[in-house]
This record gives structure tokens, C-alpha cells and sequence, in this order.
């Protein structure tokens, strides 16, 4: 018997799992406050030189030269052009304060504020990377709850942060550690849901997520000062002290690393919550994770074998090529709208029936899923190259795109966790993880090509998802086949998948055999002690 048939019997999607992933999305809300709290807190309001005493009128329009230089008179004929040296005004129309306007990150410093962000996100990589390993050694529990903890304690730091430099390393610490919820949270309730629900685990997080970016927006237009609306996101995290008595380890993970007495009392508990009944421990023991799982791994093993290589390679590049286009078309759409809060809103609310046409998809196949969205994200792209700057049409593009690049970020971490076994499935998000934050990264650096040529960017954010969808249809079809544990389950794919296929009912008989005296057994170990 393997996990996933374990799983079946005791209820793959009982209420053992649904109260989990209630755990598991109240911190997706959370990690949507830090991802997007910089379009409100960095924000740059119009400024322009203090120019001695008296009321400037900032709603004015505003030449480019205003807001960084001012004119000083060198006779009674003669302008000059100078720096700002009296400092700037900034207009309190829209934000009270910000980072840019406390630590005046304009003109010249305005890239200061670039860099923050381009840090920020290289946390994320470095999390990804880090805590991505750490969970496959020390359990996906365990990581999950440091990381909450990191995040809440740096992200109320982060209110406090007393100059510029401060604040991007605590900003650092909190991109990080946002890695860690993010792959820990995914995984854990992959690992606990059978083989026909499994897609929920991402598909249901990323809702939650999609939540937090539109409450997100109702937050920054109640409280417009950065310090006070990055304490409002951060300090919420605290409440989430409990979960160190109610978030539960991974069964999966402690059978394959030979904790079989945890993950069995675990399992117990596990079918009790959901009426079930486990077989007999020993059965269990014989039928659990193969003890191949022992043997320590590394993210070298992810490319060792051939035909994880490949399927390592593709899906590298594929989390690459949805957060690249992902936030490109973010911050490209984001200067269609008028109303800052208002926008934000719509972008959050247009991921809703993205994910909601997954659900429906997801099911069929993951392969044809994962190339068919990214095909139409990327044609989308391309499209828009064709349509004029000023044609209502360009807008209904990129929303088309970013529907399409949406639907396949939410596909690609159901089907990354079920192409990496078990013994290196973690490590295996993990470092895609990092291949999807260098896209991050550079997202914003080929926006900047739109100053060059406005073409440049859509070509790039077009052709890339359509290699992608290309290279998707090389992976294996995970849809309803058990997940791997093993590397050698991985290498040997379409002979494991076709014996699971011709005996379903592999330890049926051994799942009804627990009856009468062994519920009873079951009941009491369960109970609390």
C-alpha cells in the first residue's frame, strides 16, 4: 500500500484536511499584505523644490523640471537651473507620508528606491533556496512556524525602520521568510490531500492570496502613512501563535524519513477526525513510504537522473517565465488606471475567476492546462503589440494576459509538487521557487525598455510564455496518478503509473480488515493524552 492509498482510506479530503487548510490560508492573506504593500508604501506622490516661504500649490500641473531642479536668478535677466538644495515638497493629497517622501527618494535617489524593491525580491530568492532545503531536512511544520514567526516579528520592525539602509535589510528578511510560508504552506497541504483533490491545496491558497491583495487596497486608503499601514499588515501575525498547538507535520514526510511511529500516530489521528478507520500499524509500516527514502538528498539530485533533469530544466524555466510575465504585465497594466486603490482592487478581483476556471480545467489534465494558459497569455502579449498606445482594446489585451499568465501561476505549484518526489519535493519548489524570483527581478528591468521602444517588452513577455507552453507539453501527466516519493518512482513514471492504473484496489482488503477491536485500538491511541 502506498501513502496516497493510506490516504484514501483514512479520507484524503475529510475534515482533518479542510480544518488544515483554513490553517494553511490565513497566512496567504498575510503575504499578499507584504508582496504588494510597496505600491502604497514606496509610493512617489507629486513634489516638487521647496523653494523658500509660502503655500505651494502641488495640484498644479508639474514639469519635469520643477520636480527636481529649481530656478535661481543670477541678475535681473538671467535664469539658472540649479538641484534642489532646500529639499522637496511633497503633495498629501493621496498619501500622508511614504518611504519616498520621508527619506526623499527622488531625482537623483529615485533609483534608491528601484534597488529597495530589487532587494526585497532577492530575499524572496534567497528564502526560496533556503528554507526550501531546510524543510526537507527538519519537516515542513517546523519551517512553516519560523518562517510565520520571522515574518512577524521583521515586518513590525520594519514600521520602526529608523533610515533607508535599515529598512531594506529588514525588508530582506521579511521577502525571505514570505519563501518559506509560501513553498511550506503549498506543500504541507499537497501532502495531506488524496490524489483527486490534491489541486486544492494551490488552487484554494491562491484565493486566499488573491483576498489579501484586495483587502490589501481597502487598508492603504484607510490609513495613508506608510509606518502605520506597515505596522496594520505586519502585527497580525501574532494572533497566529496557535498554530504551534494546531498545525500538524507532514505524514509523508516523517514515513519517508523513517519517523514511521509519528507519522502512523498521526495518521490515526487523522482518520478519527474524519470517521475513518487506519489499518493495523504494521500493515501500514509494510505499505508506507519505501525506506529508499532514507538516504539524504541535495538539489544536485534534481538534475542526477535523466528524466528528472529534463523535468527539473522545464520546470525551472517555466516558474521563470510566469513571475516574469506575471509582474510584467502588473506594472505595465498598473499605468492604465486613474484611482491607485481602485486599480489595485480590480487586479486582485480579476485573479478570482482565473483561479475559479482552473478548478475547472485542472482536473482534466495539468499538462494541456499549464501550455493552454500560458499559449494565452502570450498570444495576448503579442496581440497588444499590434494595437495603438490609445485604443480601448490595448487594456481588454493586457487583462486577457494577465487572466491567462494568473491561470497558469495557480497551475504550476499543483503540478511542480507532483513532478518532484517526495524526498526532494521541497527542494524542488524550492529552487524553482528561485528561478521564478530572478523573473521577479528582471521584470521591472524590461518594463524600463518601454522608455526604448514600448514593443520591446510586450515581444518579450509574449514569446517567453509561448516557449514555455511549448516545453510544457514534454513533462508527464500527473493528474490522478499517485505522487512520486522516490527518485527512482520519478525515473521509473509510466511503468509506476500504468501498475497503480491496472490495481487500484491494491490494499483494499487490508483497509477493511481493520474493524471492531482495532477501531478501538485506533480511538484510544488517538485520544489525548
Amino acid at each position: 500500500m502506498n501513502f496516497d492509498q493510506i490516504l484514501s482510506a483514512i479520507g484524503g479530503f475529510g475534515k482533518y484536511q479542510k480544518i488544515l487548510y483554513i490553517w494553511i490560508c490565513l497566512p496567504q492573506v498575510l503575504l499578499a499584505f507584504h508582496m504588494m504593500a510597496s505600491i502604497f508604501t514606496g509610493a512617489t506622490p507629486p513634489h516638487r523644490c521647496r523653494e523658500g516661504a509660502g503655500r505651494v500649490d502641488l495640484n498644479s500641473s508639474l514639469s519635469p523640471d520643477s520636480q527636481c531642479s529649481s530656478v535661481l536668478l543670477l541678475d535681473n535677466r538671467t535664469e539658472r537651473r540649479v538641484p534642489c538644495v532646500r529639499g522637496w515638497v511633497f503633495s498629501q493629497e493621496t498619501f500622508q507620508s511614504t518611504t519616498v517622501t520621508e527619506w526623499d527618494l527622488v531625482c537623483d535617489k529615485a533609483s534608491l528606491n528601484s534597488l529597495g524593491s530589487s532587494i526585497y525580491m532577492f530575499g524572496l530568492l534567497v528564502g526560496a533556496v533556503v528554507f526550501g532545503a531546510m524543510a526537507d531536512r527538519y519537516g515542513r511544520r517546523f519551517v512553516l512556524l519560523l518562517s510565520i514567526a520571522l515574518q512577524t516579528v521583521f515586518g513590525v520592525a520594519v514600521a520602526f525602520a529608523p533610515n533607508f539602509p535599515i529598512y531594506v535589510i529588514l525588508r530582506f528578511i521579511v521577502g525571505a521568510t514570505i519563501s518559506g510560508v509560501i513553498i511550506n504552506a503549498f506543500v504541507l497541504g499537497t501532502e495531506w490531500t488524496c490524489t483527486k483533490r490534491r489541486m486544492l491545496a494551490g488552487i484554494i491558497t491562491d484565493y486566499a492570496f488573491g483576498l489579501g491583495y484586495m483587502l490589501l487596497a481597502g487598508i492603504a486608503y484607510l490609513i495613508r502613512d506608510w509606518r502605520r499601514l506597515q505596522l496594520a499588515i505586519s502585527a497580525p501575525g501574532l494572533l497566529l501563535i496557535f498554530y504551534i498547538w494546531v498545525l500538524p507535520h507532514s505524514a509523508r514526510w516523517l514515513l519517508a524519513n523513517d519517523r514511521r511511529e509519528e507519522a502512523i500516530a498521526l495518521l490515526r489521528k487523522a482518520a478519527l477526525v474524519n470517521g475513518r478507520v487506519l489499518p493495523p500499524a504494521v500493515q501500514v509500516e509494510k505499505c508506507g513510504v519505501s525506506a529508499r527514502g532514507k538516504r539524504s538528498h541535495s538539489a544536485v539530485d534534481l538534475i542526477r537522473t535523466p528524466q528528472m533533469r529534463k523535468r527539473a530544466l522545464i520546470m525551472f524555466y517555466l516558474w521563470f517565465v510566469n513571475v516574469l510575465v506575471y509582474y510584467g504585465l502588473s506594472l505595465g497594466v498598473s499605468r492604465l488606471g486613474t484611482d491607485l486603490y481602485l486599480t489595485q482592487f480590480v487586479f486582485g478581483l480579476v485573479e478570482i475567476p482565473a483561479r475559479s476556471l482552473v478548478l475547472l480545467v485542472l482536473p482534466c489534465s495539468r499538462r494541456f492546462s499549464q501550455s493552454g494558459f500560458l499559449a494565452l497569455g502570450g498570444f495576448a502579449c503579442l496581440l497588444m503589440v499590434a494595437v495603438p498606445a490609445d485604443h480601448p482594446s490595448l487594456t481588454g489585451l493586457a487583462m486577457v494576459g494577465k487572466f491567462g499568465i494568473t491561470a497558469s501561476f495557480a497551475i504550476i505549484y499543483v503540478y511542480t509538487a507532483e513532478i518532484f518526489p517526495t524526498v526532494l519535493r521541497q527542494t524542488g519548489i524550492g529552487v524553482s521557487s528561485m528561478f521564478a524570483r530572478m523573473g521577479g527581478m528582471l521584470a521591472p528591468i524590461i518594463n524600463m525598455l518601454h522608455n526604448h521602444s514600448p514593443t520591446i517588452p510586450l515581444v518579450i513577455f509574449g514569446v517567453s510564455p509561448l516557449l514555455g507552453a511549448i516545453l510544457a507539453l514534454a513533462l508527464p501527466e500527473t493528474a490522478d496518478r499517485p505522487l512520486p516519493d522516490t527518485v527512482e518512482d520519478a525515473e521509473n513514471w509510466d511503468a509506476r503509473s500504468l501498475s497503480d492504473k491496472r490495481n487500484p484496489e491494491l490494499c483494499e482488503d487490508v483497509l477493511q480488515s481493520a474493524g471492531g477491536t482495532d477501531e478501538q485500538e485506533l480511538r484510544r491511541l488517538a485520544a489525548p493524552t
